[in-house]
């Protein structure tokens, strides 16, 4: 019976309860180049594909499409309090009286009252029209104690429900859990087998911040999906690779954002629940060698010559 109560549990652990009390959707739609088909994606992967969690940015330049399939969906009567909707402050707007300016434009794009999760997109703020490498004096001072008590504003004011971060080290996680009145619930990064990103991840863990992990079959560099350690294991549980990443995630206590315009794949990646990846399979996806980092920050953060961040390994201050 045990056994059985145990498969039950884990039938529904399609979610994780935040430190607010708010529960997250474990698996959520990611939008990053999600291209011209975004509005459609949206709506399919909710009202077809069973999603509740639909994780965007401003920086992404799909807003509005986003917003067009949230309405979508909603009008096809999806009930707006079942939707976990998440987007990310940009690197200009890193300046406490920009905060709410950029939230509210958000808001508009997505045609939503509040949003359930916004997170500090990249802890470094930018110049206005920053050059990709940024070019001398285009990286700024960052108030991340000044904004991150905006942020807080936004939740006291119910427009957000939860405040989280993206690509931080430990150093500024506990830097701004110095200052911080409502400590992030979310910390949003890269990880996958190929970076399973273990000491921000522990981190994490042991301070009560939950984890969401982004580009879980890896990039276009580093395509984890074609890996045939992950296509040995796809084939022995007659799942695709990317399930197994999906899962793989998942099984490590994370909520996962994979990204797909493809409909069949979008419906395929949430097919992730009542079943596991046994332990020595998962352990052999844990053991995938030459671990590395895909999104560096180089191209948005680092002048070799200027700085103030001159290498990558700056940018993540030398953490891994």
């Amino acid at each position: 019976m045990a056994s059985a109560k145990a498969t039950m549990g884990q039938e529904k652990q399609d979610h994780f309860v935040l430190k607010s009390g708010h529960a997250m959707p474990a698996v959520g739609l990611g939008t990053w180049r999600a291209g011209s088909d975004t509005a459609h994606s949206v709506q399919t992967a909710i009202t077809e594909a069973g999603y509740r969690h639909v994780d965007t940015a401003a920086e992404y330049g799909v807003e509005k499409e986003v917003g067009k399939g949230l309405r979508a969906a909603m009008e096809a009567g999806i009930d707006r309090k079942d939707l976990f909707v998440t987007s990310k402050l940009w690197c200009t707007n890193l300046v406490p009286e920009r905060v709410r300016p950029a939230l509210e434009s958000t808001l508009k794009d997505l045609q939503l009252d509040y949003i359930d999760l916004y997170h500090i997109h990249w802890p470094f703020r930018l110049k206005d029209g920053a050059h990709k490498p940024p070019e001398a004096g285009e990286v700024l001072e960052f108030d991340m104690e000044g904004v991150w008590k905006e942020m807080e504003n936004l939740v006291k004011d119910g427009l957000v429900k939860d405040i989280g971060v993206c690509n931080y080290t430990v150093t500024k996680l506990d830097r701004l859990l110095r200052s911080a009145k409502i400590p992030p619930a979310v910390c949003q990064m890269e990880m996958h087998p190929g970076w399973k990103n273990d000491k921000m991840f522990e981190a994490c863990k042991k301070r009560g911040i939950h984890v969401t992990a982004y580009s879980p079959l890896g990039s276009s560099e580093k395509n984890l999906a074609h890996d045939p350690v992950v296509e040995k294991v796809a084939n022995k549980l007659n799942k695709t690779p990317g399930q197994v990443l999906i899962r793989w995630a998942l099984q490590r206590g994370t909520s996962v954002i994979p990204k797909s315009s493809k409909d069949e794949r979008i419906k395929e990646n949430i097919q992730v629940f009542g079943w596991e990846i046994p332990e020595e399979d998962f352990k052999v996806l844990c053991s995938i060698k030459d671990e590395k980092r895909v999104l560096t920050g180089e191209e948005l953060f680092v002048n070799k010559t200027h700085g103030p961040y001159k290498s990558a390994s700056e940018v993540w201050d030398h953490e891994n």
